[in-house]
């Protein structure tokens, strides 16, 4: 059996740079500070959805990804795929490190829709695929849900890209998480919220902040400006798409510290939610606000700032509860009960 395009069942695609799934665009790069363009580059929540006819037994993968140099600690870490359904992960397979590689991936008899998410950090681009033993077809679209944020959401401290929130939250909703989360960024660059604009989507969240308090510093008057400003970017291009603000999560060692600007998490926080909240006002029906100070505790953060597994199941569960609440969930989608995670 010859290789399929892979093309059809990608799903979590931003941009094309080349054959290379980036999650910025290649075209607008120059105004983008470089640690977002360099994080763009990862691949992250870009994954494959199929079919598989009843008798397939495997899938096969072929990819190429890039290898770190001799040296490199992170050259023996092996390449990870997770083969979900619905949401329970049914296997993992484990391949040796290589700049070209196969992947068989076994599936249970009787055929189905599943999941296969991709290894992130070697920046794999998928080559071809097939079925052993049956067909297989792209998965159905589902609707297209553009999420971005910071380094929680872009999934760190989630032992695996299927545990990251916007990847829990999507298997809730049925939706198809598009994630545009940057470690160290996020801080409301407009030239991202214009970038936003111009992506198709559905269903948008934006999830920033935490680093408005120490990695760029923020006053509250600014942030709450800045926050306008990038919702009125996004607006041009999605007028009349649902949109929910996530403000930022707790940060135990930022919350009643002061920042250089003198600004606490706390009232960062706040200008944000304010911001959104004056702008539902005025008139923008299609906008909401998340606050995030208490859905997670202590217990949830590996190292006081990002969530563990169990902490992006929990946020993820309820971003996708506020979702279903505001009516903001696409029609398409099939919406699971549960709280997510693995």
């Amino acid at each position: 059996m010859s290789w399929l395009e892979p093309e059809p069942f990608l799903r979590g695609t931003a941009w094309r740079d080349g054959d290379r799934p980036v999650r910025a665009d290649p075209a607008d790069l120059e105004r983008l500070p470089w640690d977002i363009a360099r994080r763009a580059e990862l691949p992250v929540g870009v994954r494959l959805e199929f079919t598989a006819a009843p008798g397939t037994r495997a899938v096969r993968l072929r990819y190429r990804a890039a290898l770190p140099a001799p040296g490199d600690p992170l050259r023996a870490l092996r390449h990870g795929f997770a083969l979900w359904q619905g949401t329970r992960c049914l296997t993992e397979v484990f391949a040796e490190p290589a700049e070209e590689g196969t992947v068989r991936v076994p599936l249970p008899p009787g055929g189905g829709t599943f999941t296969l998410h991709l290894p992130e950090g070697q920046a794999p681009v998928v080559r071809g695929l097939r079925g052993v033993g049956g067909a297989l077809s792209p998965a159905p679209r589902r609707p297209r849900w553009l999420v971005h944020g910071d380094s929680i959401t872009e999934g760190w401290w989630a032992t695996r890209p299927a545990h990251s929130w916007p990847a829990v939250a999507g298997r809730l909703l049925g939706l198809d998480p598009v994630n545009l989360g940057y470690a160290g960024g996020a801080r409301g660059e407009l030239p991202l919220a214009e970038q936003l604009a111009r992506l198709p989507g559905d269903l948008i969240t934006l999830a920033f902040g935490t680093n408005c308090w120490a990695a760029v510093p923020c006053s509250a008057p600014l942030l709450y400006e800045t926050t306008r400003a990038f919702l009125a970017l996004v607006r041009r291009g999605h007028p009349d798409t649902p949109l929910l603000l996530l403000s930022p999560v707790l940060r135990p060692a930022a919350e009643h510290t002061g920042n250089a600007l003198g600004a606490t998490l706390a009232e960062l926080r706040a200008a944000m939610e304010t911001a959104v909240r004056d702008l539902a006002a005025a008139g923008d029906r299609r906008l909401a606000v998340l606050p995030g100070r208490d859905l997670l505790t202590p217990a949830h953060l590996a190292d006081g700032l990002h969530p563990d597994d169990e902490g992006h199941a929990v946020l993820g569960a309820a971003v996708a509860r506020a979702l279903r609440e505001k009516g903001f969930v696409p029609r398409g989608a099939v919406t699971r009960s549960g709280r997510g995670g693995p």
